[in-house]
C-alpha cells in the first residue's frame, strides 16, 4: 500500500533509508526469534526432565510418609507436625535472557523440622521430612522453568508479530512507495526534458 508521502526526492532518500534500516531490523528480530525458538526448545526438555524425576521422588515421599501414617494415629501425626520451627525463606532474582527476565529462585532453611519427641514417633518420620526437604530445589527449579518457559512463549509471539509486520507491510510498503516516487520522478523529468525542448524548438524557430 502506498504511503502518504510527496514524490520528492528529499522524501525518496527518506524512504530509501527507512527501508535499510528495516531489512536491518527484520535480520535481528529474525535471529532473536530463532534463538528464542532454540532455547525455549532447549528449556521445555529440560523441564521434562526435571518434572519426571520430581514427580518420582514426591511419590517416595509419599509412600514414606504413608507407612509412616500407618504406624501413628492422625491426632498423633498432627500433634508431632503442629508447631514446626523450621523457616523457610524463598528468594527471587533475575537473569536476562534475550529480553526474556528469567526468575531463578533459591531458598534457606532456618531453625529445625523436627521438633517432635524422638521417644514417641517412629524413625520413618525423620526419613519422610527429610525428603520432603531434599526434593524442595526440584520443585523450586521447576517453578524456575514453567515461569521462564511462559515468557519466552510470550517473548517468541512478541517477536514474531513483529517480524510479520516488518516482512509483510512496512517493507512492502516501503518498496512500493519508493518504486511510486521513482517513477514520478521520472515521469517529470522526462516533462521537464521535453518542455525544454519544445522552448528550443521554439527559440530557433
Amino acid at each position: 500500500m502506498l504511503m502518504k508521502t510527496n514524490p520528492n526526492r528529499m522524501e525518496l532518500l527518506k524512504l530509501k533509508k527507512r527501508l535499510i534500516v528495516a531489512k536491518r531490523g527484520h535480520k535481528l528480530l529474525k535471529d532473536k526469534r530463532d534463538a528464542l525458538i532454540q532455547e525455549f526448545i532447549h528449556l521445555a526438555k529440560e523441564s521434562k526432565i526435571v518434572r519426571e524425576e520430581l514427580e518420582e521422588k514426591l511419590m517416595n515421599c509419599y509412600q514414606v510418609f504413608s507407612d509412616v501414617s500407618s504406624q501413628m494415629s492422625k491426632i498423633s501425626l498432627e500433634e508431632a507436625l503442629l508447631f514446626p520451627k523450621a523457616k523457610t525463606e524463598v528468594m527471587i532474582s533475575y537473569k536476562n535472557i534475550m529480553s526474556v527476565k528469567a526468575p531463578k529462585y533459591k531458598y534457606k532453611l532456618e531453625g529445625k523440622y523436627t521438633t517432635y519427641s524422638m521417644f514417641d514417633t517412629p524413625t520413618e518420620i525423620d526419613k519422610a521430612l527429610n525428603n520432603f526437604y531434599k526434593v524442595m530445589p526440584l520443585m523450586l527449579r521447576v517453578a524456575e522453568l514453567d515461569k521462564t518457559i511462559n515468557l519466552m512463549a510470550d517473548e517468541i509471539e512478541k517477536t514474531r508479530r513483529r517480524v510479520n509486520a516488518l516482512e509483510y507491510i512496512l517493507m512492502p510498503d516501503l518498496e512500493e512507495t519508493i518504486k511510486f516516487i521513482t517513477m514520478k520522478l521520472d515521469e517529470m523529468a522526462r516533462s521537464s526534458i521535453s518542455a525544454i525542448m519544445r522552448i528550443k524548438e521554439i527559440i530557433r524557430s
